[in-house]
């Protein structure tokens, strides 16, 4: 179906002119045609680039073929494009090169290549615009649709239009994010007007009509076949319809000489339509140039670029046709040919797939090379191609300890890739056929427990890593603590009782003094609840010090080390550590490392309240984590957003975010963001004057598995005013008496201020502004101005039903200007009524927020980093943008902060706090 010959497609049209009109006015867009081959898509693709007009166009296709070959697919499409690279900054240039085999392997993170992509697709898009086309998206290879798919998600200012194709059923292209336009058969009629194309008996008009159910592929070759038939020998209504157009295609190749049945296989089998490589190799196989001519008399191939160095099948159903009914026997040779005639080093990937393509049976040949493609893969970041490669290898090898370790690597690889089904089955089987080798056993314990973890199976995670550890504890204390600290990790969402248990096992590993990990478990020791402590914990600093003397830790030991800093109360030093990390993430493009470090930031950020700069974070990694698949920390997220608005009494916003925080708990656990949630929910009812519902909600989390988790801890204070309001302050003397513990352990001022200030609303009134008052001296005002207004609004309630109205008037005053600056609505009108209880005329609300009220959470964060001096660009590459979408934001933003140029950006981020 040509672009010419489009019927019944009006509507879907209409929305491609929309998205092109949109480009041309700089403004981006994607989109994904889903349907059943011979739908339509191809031609809806070819109308958009005959539509294009005086946009660039750049144009791909995937290609199904068994191998994974890390960015083919993006190389293929973006080639034209590739004279912008210079524009690009450094790393993502180097990440793309090295993505495409065009420079030195980087080891970068995936995620680097996808902003490389958006960055260079803003650079090729000009002052004109640039359409992006890809068909048969579903057989992308991993790589590249990670790639284009993170790029489409993130576009928005650029003048660039994508639109993807990808048929149902078949291969996989999730997008989930982008808007999605199911193409169904065409409406009698048109499929009556394709159909009358060709002069056909009116029974079997009719019974096309029927059988084509509007399928415009159908339409037109159905007739065909049947009138090659003889014009009625085609067994329509005995096979789906897909399977009856590739018998449709087939009769047509079946007529064709057997010289140039041959180069059609060859081609079939050749996914990248290399032309010299095509002809070697049918060479081998009897076939010339000659044969493919007469495919192409035929229609059966295309030439697939201007220069003719390339061919391609007219549709993908006919390259099917001819691979897939091809003998066994002819299909080994083809590969083998082709493995031959890929002899170069720069062919060594695909000469490894042929080979496993050919081989019969165990090949070690064949199997060593795709071990080799799968060692380039990992240095080009093609986890998933490296994980294909590795798993075919496996299955090629004959000796029983080569396959076990090459699946192994296999499921290392598929871990990376963020595969954990196929992880997870590939750990399992590697363990069974694994007998001894200690060290790789404990390898893919790791393995296993990681896929299980991020699956949410907490307790099967937290029993692979004990054992992984029990393995090697005594060869390898090193790689036994390793698992260890990860087993800390999991045995936080169990509950204290496995938790101490594991500090238990960390505690007597035999390890050596000079290993890097030995001071990390004294540390991590000190989350034990149940430990008599004398002194306070060593400072996070400290310990970071003296892991890098010995040479350094793994990333992933950094982070359990930031966030059992939270636990211990060094919010400082862990939020030091998370901004630490979350740039080196940056830096090099760690899209899917982000969220977890952020989530430390949030934490830390809301504890000091710094609200604005909290949902800045939050909103900028809820939607990494949506990004990157990254359930867990959706979850997490959507609860610290929950929180933010429980603060500023949205109810409507902070239960929709808090359900979806509570959402997706495995059998037998509670969600990630269940803490948050309830904490946040909690809030919400105490700050709205629920106080029963809110001491409900606290009370949750003073119970297994949570109440050793940091929300438990923190909402305690909260949990004591909604008891004394309700009249129970013997509800909230055990969780009390376990914060005093906690606050006694960690030895920190602004902690024993807000023990000090629970004492205050259980006292009597002879003790109780004694409490306020030590409270109040011992809150930092500056850092922590949140604790200190709520201290202060107690205390100048506390005066005011004690009839000093006016000495209670400076508290509550110093209150009202904390919420109202924070937006925290129902505190301040708390704090308003008060005053006006006091004599204080009321002069009604404040300005919720500030000035950056108005500013959306993104247009916030690049605010908060322009004022910092760092130019769009530098911008651009720590927010995974394109530097054209920061400059619209920075564009939006000046309006509403009263400010006109970039200069004054940091005295407005000042005033605000940010």
């Amino acid at each position: 179906m040509t672009a010419e010959g489009l019927r019944g497609r009006e509507p879907e049209q209409d929305m491609i002119a929309e998205l092109l009109a949109g480009a041309r006015a700089g403004v981006s867009s994607s989109l994904v045609l889903r349907g059943e081959p011979g739908i339509g898509k191809t031609a809806l693709l070819d109308h958009a680039a005959a539509a294009a007009g005086d946009l660039r166009l750049l144009r791909g296709t995937g290609i199904e073929f068994e191998a994974e070959l890390p960015f083919s697919g993006l190389q293929s499409l973006v080639r034209p494009a590739l004279g912008s690279l210079a524009a690009l900054p450094g790393p993502q240039r180097e990440a793309l090169e090295a993505a495409f085999g065009l420079g030195p392997a980087t080891g970068s993170e995936p995620m680097l290549v996808g902003l490389a992509v958006l960055s260079l697709l803003a650079e090729h898009a000009g002052t004109t615009g640039l359409l992006c086309l890809v068909d048969d998206a579903q057989w992308l290879d991993r790589a590249s649709r990670d790639a284009l798919v993170f790029a489409a998600r993130r576009l928005h200012a650029e003048g660039v239009a994508m639109i993807f194709a990808a048929r149902d059923g078949e291969g996989s292209f999730p997008s989930p994010g982008l808007p999605e336009l199911g193409l169904s058969g065409l409406l009698p009629e048109a499929a009556a007007a394709l159909l009358d194309r060709h002069p056909l008996a009116p029974a079997v008009r009719h019974r096309l009509l029927a059988e084509a159910g509007g399928n415009p592929l159908a339409l037109l070759e159905l007739p065909v076949a049947l009138a090659a038939e003889g014009g009625g020998a085609f067994p329509l209504g005995v096979l789906p319809l897909t399977s009856r157009l590739q018998l449709a295609f087939h009769g047509r190749i079946s007529r064709m000489p057997e010289s140039c049945q041959s180069l059609l296989l060859v081609a079939a089998a050749e996914e990248t339509g290399e032309l010299a490589v095509i002809l070697r190799a049918a060479a081998a196989l009897g076939a010339s140039v000659e044969d493919l001519s007469s495919a192409e008399r035929a229609g059966l191939v295309l030439r697939g670029d201007a220069d003719g160095t390339t061919i391609r099948f007219r549709h993908p159903l006919i390259r099917a046709a001819v691979y897939q009914r091809a003998p066994l026997g002819q299909r080994l040779a083809v590969h083998r040919a082709l493995a031959t005639a890929l002899g170069a080093p720069e062919y060594a990937d695909r000469r490894a797939w042929h080979l496993a393509a050919a081989a019969t049976g165990t090949d070690e040949e064949a199997a060593a090379a795709l071990e080799r493609t799968a060692a380039r893969a990992l240095g080009r970041s093609g986890h998933e191609a490296a994980a294909a490669a590795y798993e075919r290898a496996a299955r090629l090898s004959a000796d029983p300890a080569a396959r076990a370790h090459r699946e192994a690597l296999a499921a290392e690889a598929a871990l990376e890739a963020g595969d954990l089904g196929r992880a997870r089955a590939l750990g399992d089987r590697a363990a069974r056929q694994l007998a001894g080798a200690p060290a790789v056993n404990a390898r893919i314990a790791h393995v296993r427990a990681l896929a299980n973890f991020w699956q949410g199976s907490y307790s099967t995670a937290h029993r692979l890593l004990l054992d992984g550890a029990g393995i090697v504890c005594g060869t390898d204390p090193g790689q036994a603590a390793a698992l260890l600290i990860q087993a800390v990790h999991t045995s936080w969402y169990l509950g204290e009782r496995q938790l101490a248990a594991t500090l238990d096992q960390l505690a007597a590993l035999p390890l050596d003094d000079a290993d890097p990990l030995a001071p990390v478990g004294p540390y991590l020791a000190r989350l034990d609840r149940g430990r008599p402590e004398r002194e306070r914990p060593s400072p996070l600093g400290d310990v970071l010090a003296a892991v890098r003397r010995r040479g350094g830790a793994p990333g992933q030991v950094l982070t359990i080390l930031c966030g059992s800093a939270l636990a211990l109360g060094q919010d400082a030093d862990a939020y030091e550590l998370a901004t630490a990390l979350a740039a080196g993430h940056r830096a090099r493009g760690g899209a899917g490392r982000l969220p977890t470090v952020l989530f430390f930031m949030a934490e830390g950020e809301i504890f000091t309240g710094r609200h604005l700069n909290a949902l800045a974070t939050a909103a900028e990694a809820l939607k990494l984590a949506r990004d990157t698949g990254q359930q867990q920390w959706v979850s997490q997220f959507s609860s610290v957003l929950a929180y933010l608005d429980a603060a500023e009494g949205d109810e409507a916003a902070c239960r929709r975010n808090a359900e979806e925080g509570l959402a997706g708990a495995a059998p037998g656990t509670v969600s990630p963001g269940a803490p948050w949630a309830h904490w946040s929910l909690g809030l919400l009812d105490l700050g709205l004057g629920r106080a029963e519902a809110a001491l409900a909600r606290f009370e949750r989390l003073t119970r297994e598995p949570m109440r050793h988790h940091i929300c438990a801890t923190r909402s305690t204070p909260d949990l004591v005013e909604s008891a004394v309001r309700v009249g129970a302050p013997d509800r909230a003397a055990e969780p009390l008496a376990r914060f005093e513990r906690w606050a006694g352990s960690i030895r920190q001022p602004w902690a024993d201020a807000l023990v000090l200030r629970c004492r205050g609303l259980l006292a009597a009134d002879d003790e109780a502004e004694a409490c306020y008052t030590a409270a109040l001296e011992l809150h930092d005002r500056e850092d922590r101005p949140l604790e200190y207004a709520r201290t202060a609004l107690l205390y100048g309630e506390w005066l005011r039903r004690a009839r000093r109205k006016a000495e209670a008037r400076g508290p509550l005053n110093d209150a009202l200007e904390v919420f109202d600056r924070l937006g925290m609505r129902p505190w301040a009108e708390r704090a308003r009524g008060e005053l006006t209880a006091t004599g204080v005329q009321d002069r009604g609300p404040g300005p919720a927020g500030g000035t950056a009220a108005g500013l959306t959470p993104q247009e916030l964060q690049i605010v908060r980093l322009a004022a910092q001096g760092l130019s769009n660009r530098d911008i651009a590459a720590q927010l995974f943008l394109s530097h054209r979408t920061v400059g619209y934001h920075l564009y939006k933003a000046y309006p509403k902060l009263g400010v006109v140029s970039r200069g004054e950006l940091r005295d407005v981020a000042d005033r605000l706090g940010v």
